[in-house]
């Protein structure tokens, strides 16, 4: 941020205090639009990120490769309705051709698409987009999203146990009834 923005954040912040009837200049607030500022640089560090720069691939040529897939993969994002976290577990998987991918990367990539204002759906989409898009011959993705949102469970409805279950599937796993019947097993989906 510049120097601009930064102040610009800080007013702003401030000014959310105020408005919800505290003093920003109370000893326990002072430095609070200071420390908001700070963990906006992990909560919205996606927005510095694209899939080209956290993806890598390993080129395994004759080899026949089976499905690869990460489970309970945990996520934190904000939603962008409410500015309220969501949080929970991800399931990536794929069916790579020649070319497969480091298997941190699948963890990377989500966090590409997780620390931005979101909606769960959508990051299931941007993720199987973005390995089928970059994994040369990638018969199929698949990206299924288990979630808690604070705007469920701490206003709203306040359902506490609620849990929101989203896919997106491609390629094979949404062509091929058995490769996506081993994909939901595999990731433990039930």
């Amino acid at each position: 941020m510049t120097d601009r923005t930064d102040m610009i954040a800080r007013i702003a912040i401030s000014d959310s205090l105020r408005y919800i009837g505290e003093d920003p200049e109370r000893e326990g607030l002072r430095e609070t639009p200071a420390r908001v500022i700070k963990s906006w640089e992990t909560l919205y560090g996606g927005y510095k990120e694209t899939p080209e720069e956290v993806i890598k691939t390993f080129d395994t040529p004759g080899t026949q490769h089976g499905m690869v897939v990460l489970r309970d993969i945990e996520f934190y994002s904000t939603c962008e309705h409410h500015m309220l976290p969501f949080f929970g577990k991800a399931h990536i998987g794929y069916l790579p051709g020649r070319v497969v991918l480091g298997i941190s990367k699948l963890a990377r990539l989500l966090e590409v698409y997780t620390r931005r204002l979101q909606i769960q759906e959508r990051i299931g989409e941007e993720v199987v987009s973005a390995l089928m898009v970059h994994l040369p011959d990638c018969k199929g993705a698949g990206c299924v999203l288990e979630a808690q949102h604070m705007c469920m469970t701490a206003r709203g409805v306040q359902k506490q146990h609620s849990v929101m279950v989203t896919s997106c599937l491609a390629g094979v796993f949404k062509t091929e009834n058995k490769t996506r019947t081993e994909f939901l097993s595999v990731a433990g989906v039930r």
